[in-house]
């Protein structure tokens, strides 16, 4: 029997259970079947996939129309997991308006079952403004280091969560305003970079996790994969292979007359 869909019900229940969330940043229809095999409980095509995959400096490169493209070939690849798409700092900085209508050609052309909204590039009445439009919200905020401002961070939990917000992603939350947080919201509240086991959940770019980026071949992180050095030591086989006259591995056979 196949594990039901995931709702923002299903993740509420997870909160109030104390059971962790599991989110993942992906950027591609293959990764997408592969994450959402994995048993992940939400795919996020995030608009790091301009500085990730395209060589942009900043996220704010990236335009509306190339959210959908990358949203489409997301939701493609997910039958299980709820897809999240960023919208992008454009859209938000042009108002409420242009932001609900962003979030809605997300929703009703990217096949998208939820928006992330970056707080620090929007206002609450951005949040309200989508949510007004019948489009659940995963509000992102905390983009520097929690620790000296804990009351702050948890004020604004508590007043995106009042926007509407369905989700929190607290990023740098830290283990002090972290928990706090948590405790002073219903939503559950996901982080990512700077975040904690004291969180409902966490949220990961599977390029980082795994060392798909080719800065991973160079690094000593500790990830769950080096993609990026196997995939090193794969194409110089294969070029050995070529370079010495032989059959290069997974070709068709060749056929004889």
């Amino acid at each position: 029997m196949s594990n039901p869909k995931v709702t923002l019900a299903a993740l509420q229940r997870m909160k109030q259970d104390g059971r962790k969330i599991v989110g993942v940043i992906v950027y591609d229809h293959q990764m997408a079947q592969i994450a959402d095999r994995a048993g992940v409980d939400i795919v996020s095509v995030g608009d790091s996939v301009g500085v990730n995959f395209w060589g942009h400096q900043s996220e704010s490169e990236v335009t509306l129309d190339q959210m959908l493209l990358v949203c489409r070939a997301v939701r493609r690849g997910v039958s299980r997991a709820l897809v999240s798409c960023d919208v992008p700092v454009g859209a938000l900085q042009e108002g409420d308006d242009a932001a609900a209508r962003a979030a809605t050609r997300l929703l009703q052309e990217g096949g998208a079952d939820l928006v992330k909204i970056d707080a620090s590039a929007a206002s609450a009445g951005v949040v309200r403004a989508v949510v007004h439009a019948g489009i659940p919200v995963w509000a992102q905020f905390g983009a520097e280091r929690a620790e000296p401002m804990t009351d702050p961070l948890v004020r604004e939990a508590k007043r995106l969560e009042e926007a509407g917000a369905s989700l929190l992603d607290f990023r740098h939350s830290g283990p002090v305003a972290g928990p706090e947080a948590v405790r002073a919201v219903r939503i559950p509240v996901i982080g990512g970079l700077g975040g904690g086991p004291w969180l409902d959940g966490r949220v990961r770019s599977i390029v980082a996790a795994i060392g798909y980026l080719a800065s991973a071949m160079d690094d000593a992180t500790e990830r769950y994969a080096n993609v990026a050095a196997t995939a090193l030591t794969a194409i110089q086989a294969l070029c050995d292979d070529v370079r010495a006259g032989r059959q290069i591995r997974g070709a068709p056979a060749a056929r004889r007359s």
